[in-house]
């Protein structure tokens, strides 16, 4: 299923996203910048992608790692998980955090992170006395395992 969202170029250089193939869940973004990045070991930098975007109300931009970018150069956005909210309009960016032991260089139009847009639920929170009983209860980390 598609959905049309508008992306505005705050940058004549930068790239739109794109998807890799036909059932992709993300859609690639792309690094826009006037020169080459370098991220040190341990060192989290902003990169620019260029483009501000409207998502449709009720879904939420999902901004996650590239297995490749993380495999092969150790980056990886620093939040784990960015969220672009359906009222933002600023410019989408990456905090990519260097995990490995070497620096790393992020070059423009090099692909930096995925996109997903997935709908949401706006939970409205009520405090009460009780919780219904389940059977794993308050059982923590792990204790649904078996070993």
């Amino acid at each position: 299923m598609k959905s049309q969202v508008n992306i505005k170029k705050l940058n004549e250089n930068a790239v739109i996203p794109t998807y890799g193939s036909e059932y992709a869940a993300g859609a690639d973004l792309y690094a826009c910048t006037d020169e080459n990045i370098v991220i040190m070991p341990g060192e989290t930098k902003l990169i620019h992608t260029g483009l501000a975007m409207e998502i449709p109300k009720g879904y939420a931009g999902l901004i996650y790692a590239r297995s490749g970018l993380a495999t092969k150069k150790g980056l990886a956005p620093a939040n784990k998980v960015g969220v672009v909210d359906a009222d933002y309009r600023g410019e989408v960016m990456v905090a990519l955090h260097n995990h490995s032991g070497s620096e790393a260089v992020v070059e423009h139009g090099e692909r930096i992170a995925q996109l997903v847009i997935a709908p949401f639920l706006t939970a409205e929170f009520v405090t009460c006395d009780e919780l219904e009983d389940t059977v794993r209860g308050a059982g923590g980390f792990g204790s649904t395992g078996t070993k």
